[in-house]
């Protein structure tokens, strides 16, 4: 994973549809809040090459769109023309999608890429839902995911994160994604940036047919209060470290399953965006992040940022 001291540079994979477009209002926002430089990329699979200048003009006409919202976001925004702007750039390639992205990303030594989590094209005509997944599982550098047509309306002025929630295992693999929740607040503008630290507790449940006394409601409530307080002097000494250097932190210590929790927690907080490696193994809350962070992907309505930890 590269470091994660500033970001200059997003990609942004398009397929041709309406529905992976869906992202192109948080890849404004990012772009608009962090500073970025956006690239649009459009991959061309070899079959459809004789379409190449017809996909080549999709990208482009989706590029002089991006650029005018962004003027009138800057506009909005109190914004001078010109002043400090990101730029806005269309590209195309021909390959697979997945491998392409990739390829692309690295490269041009990208520092985020952020795409839907699913959308069939009608130009592509590749399932963007699979591409994300392989890009996810690859990418060298972080992912935003939003699941388009379920995540709430964004605005230049409001987001990326006015809060931003991080899901903790107890394990350094999950903290891992700590210095890049670090760079996006503070590039964002820390003042104006709230970190959530989240841990959660899942009740003792006895399994069937064990040899081993079967949980009763006193066991269970203890378990319970002994998780919450090494939750919370576990969440107690990472929020002081992220507060030494002049974050916002507070945190949330959760009862449930791990991603119901989590994904409950996302729902009922506005503006909000998830920050999380993809995999790591707890030691505090028993449960294997990876299969955590899949539920979260699949049943968050909030983009979700993903760190995949080497």
């Amino acid at each position: 994973m590269r470091s994660a001291e500033k970001y200059t540079r997003m990609l942004v994979p398009l397929d041709g549809s309406e529905l992976a477009e869906g992202v192109l209002p948080y890849a404004r926002a990012f772009a608009g809040r962090l500073g970025l430089d956006m690239t649009l990329l459009h991959v061309c699979s070899a079959q459809e090459c004789e379409l190449v200048e017809v996909h080549r003009d999709y990208i482009g006409r989706v590029a002089e769109m991006v650029r005018h919202q962004t003027a009138q976001d800057r506009g909005k925004a109190g914004i001078p023309p010109g002043g400090g702007a990101a730029g806005v750039q269309a590209e195309l390639t021909i390959g697979h999608p997945a491998e392409e992205i990739i390829r692309y990303a690295d490269e041009k030594d990208f520092d985020l890429i952020v795409m839907a989590t699913h959308g069939r094209s009608g130009i592509g005509r590749w399932a963007l839902g699979s591409v994300a997944e392989k890009v996810l599982r690859a990418s060298k550098v972080p992912v935003l995911l939003v699941r388009v047509g379920v995540a709430e309306k964004v605005a230049c002025e409001e987001w990326p994160g006015r809060t931003i929630l991080v899901p903790l295992d107890g394990s350094p693999l999950a903290e891992s994604v700590l210095p890049h929740v670090i760079t996006l607040a503070k590039q964002g503008g820390a003042e104006l940036v709230d970190i959530v630290l989240l841990a959660v507790c899942e009740p003792m449940i006895s399994p069937p047919f064990s040899p081993v006394a079967v949980a009763t409601p006193e066991s269970v409530e203890a378990d319970l209060v002994r998780c919450k307080q090494i939750g919370e002097s576990y969440l107690a000494a990472i929020g002081e470290r992220l507060r030494a250097g002049g974050l916002r932190v507070r945190s949330e210590v959760l009862v449930g399953k791990a991603a119901d929790a989590i994904v409950d927690y996302a729902s009922s907080t506005p503006s909000a965006l998830i920050a999380m490696a993809t995999h790591g193994r707890s030691g505090l809350s028993r449960w294997v992040y990876g299969s955590v962070a899949s539920k979260i992907l699949l049943g968050a309505s909030r983009p979700v940022f993903m760190v995949r930890p080497q």
